[in-house]
């Protein structure tokens, strides 16, 4: 069974950067598509960057140009960086396999992401 454990959330201010882990414990991490969702206050969890098993990325348009996900299979991990932080970014961040019918891993309890002066 699969278990994600999200990390490296915090708090930073406006403009600063941070980056999240995810650690994936199965087997066949390398075969998922991966990605990083958010999820805050009132609002649904969305998807905010996307990496395929060959390395493919796509991005929501709000994290364009200020978001890369990455992933390191011989770790089990898929990675976002994020710079040029925005007091909107702030959310609960989560990784889960991404697909077109939205199956999904049990989630994780995700990691705080809060960027405030």
């Amino acid at each position: 069974q699969v278990q994600l454990v999200e990390s490296g959330g915090g708090l930073v201010q406006p403009g600063g950067s941070l980056r999240l882990s995810c650690a994936f414990s199965g087997k066949f991490f390398s075969i998922y598509d991966m990605g990083w969702f958010r999820q805050a206050p009132g609002n649904q969890r969305e998807l905010v960057a996307r990496i395929t098993s060959g390395g493919d990325t796509n991005y929501a348009d709000s994290a364009k140009g200020r978001f890369t996900i990455s992933r390191a299979n011989a770790r089990n991990t898929v990675y976002l960086q994020m710079n040029s932080l925005k007091p909107e970014d702030t959310a609960v961040y989560y990784c889960n396999r991404e697909t077109n019918d939205g199956r999904r891993f049990a989630w994780g309890q995700g990691t705080q992401v809060t960027v405030s002066s």
